[in-house]
């Protein structure tokens, strides 16, 4: 199951809920139940967590939009220095170009640590292909390595595979 990361939602429902238990918290007080300061707890509590997820909405999540890049979906992260990205077997080279320098952009981060002494962050784009009925082989079109220490774009290299773009099915 895969949740939304729209934190906008999340910051209106949980300031729903922070008024709901504020009003809770007034009926408490108005009626003499014991468990009143309790609520102010809770009540306080929902602010908090409220004014957080608002705050965590504003600005955690920028990404980067590459033109002429496709949708591509993670395969496999090892938070370190390597990331593998899954792409349809539509695309042509140019599209995997800007797609893996588009998924670098967006993987990157400075909590990011070189394994084995390599510092350089390394995607790789692939595609899934079917050679015969039932049997699934993965199709690797593309690498980009950027350095984990600057954030520039001068350190990219790219390498496009183009003996693998032969392998792919065509469509007519």
């Amino acid at each position: 199951m895969e949740l939304p990361l729209d934190f906008a939602t999340y910051a209106k429902w949980s300031g729903i809920a922070t008024i709901a238990c504020f009003v809770l918290t007034i009926v408490a007080f108005i009626a003499g139940w014991g468990f009143r300061f309790r609520l102010v707890g809770v009540t306080s509590f929902m602010g908090v967590l409220t004014a957080g997820i608002f705050g965590l909405g504003l600005g955690l999540f920028t990404p980067t939009e590459v033109e002429g890049a496709v949708k591509y979906s993670l395969v496999y992260d090892n938070g370190a220095n390597q990331a593998v990205i899954s792409l349809p077997a539509t695309v042509t080279p140019s599209e995997v170009e800007a797609t893996l320098k588009q998924a670098s952009k967006n993987l990157f981060s400075y909590g990011r640590v070189g394994v084995g002494g390599d510092d350089r962050f390394t995607v790789r784009a692939r595609t899934l292909i079917h050679p015969e009925p039932g049997l699934s082989a993965p199709l690797y079109l593309g690498e980009i390595k950027r350095s984990l220490k600057t954030r520039g774009e001068d350190s990219d290299e790219i390498q496009i595979f183009s003996k693998n773009f032969a392998k792919l099915p065509r469509t007519s």
